[in-house]
């Protein structure tokens, strides 16, 4: 028989209260026993305190987040060397190349989407605490084409650094064909305000159209 472990210690950092308070919720039903949730938090400074107070085995990463992204708080905290043994998964709605490409350059060790079952979450916390790599079948495939050569990652990145994290969300939900009414609901944010993002992408990445978008970040593979 196999080595009995106590729970896996976790951090949550999502700037959503509402599914912090659903990934709680569903990983103290199906992950009892299985996963300790030590600490919440909202924002970099948060996550990088809260890692630091408790030092978690694993922390469920979002990849947008205020004051500078899920990678910026493992650049932190790598930097400060304060919680040397933790780990992160990213937990996103983003399944874009770049986000899952950067953030795995950042120091994660897995990436799965919000679209995961809870039984799938448990488990995948569990292998990342163990020091697997863990990702949702699509995005592997991102990371092996990064490595081969397939995406040109240099070149993406270049493209958008030129944009904020809020206007990266707000091009790729408009390049998938989102109305900007959906878009707004989708971000929780004004359709005055997507639309101001959506004037701010066009002119950093010099497209005029939507049409135009949408073929730039197919041809990046963002989609």
């Amino acid at each position: 028989m196999s080595e009995q472990r106590g729970p896996v210690s976790i951090v949550i950092v999502d700037d959503h209260a509402m599914f912090r308070r659903g990934v709680r919720a569903e990983l103290e039903g199906v992950g009892q026993g299985l996963v300790q949730i030590l600490a919440e938090a909202a924002d970099v400074d948060g996550a990088v305190a809260a890692v630091a107070k408790h030092h978690p085995q694993v922390v469920l990463l979002d990849v947008h987040l205020p004051g500078g992204g899920g990678v910026e708080v493992m650049r932190r905290m790598a930097i400060g060397n304060a919680s040397p043994d933790t780990r992160y998964l990213a937990l996103s709605v983003s399944d874009a190349a770049e986000d899952v490409i950067g953030t795995i350059r950042g120091g994660a060790r897995g990436y799965v989407t919000k679209t995961i079952t809870g039984p799938e979450l448990v488990q995948a916390i569990g292998r990342v605490s163990e020091g697997d790599a863990v990702f949702s079948p699509r995005l592997a495939g991102f990371v092996l084409d990064a490595f081969s050569g397939s995406i040109d990652v240099a070149a993406v990145d270049e493209d958008l650094d030129r944009l904020t994290e809020r206007e990266r969300e707000v091009m790729r939900l408009i390049a998938r064909g989102y109305a900007y009414k959906e878009v707004a609901k989708e971000l929780f944010i004004s359709i005055k305000t997507v639309e101001t993002h959506m004037s701010s992408v066009l002119r950093k990445l010099q497209l005029s159209s939507r049409h135009e978008l949408t073929r730039w970040a197919s041809d990046r593979r963002l989609l």
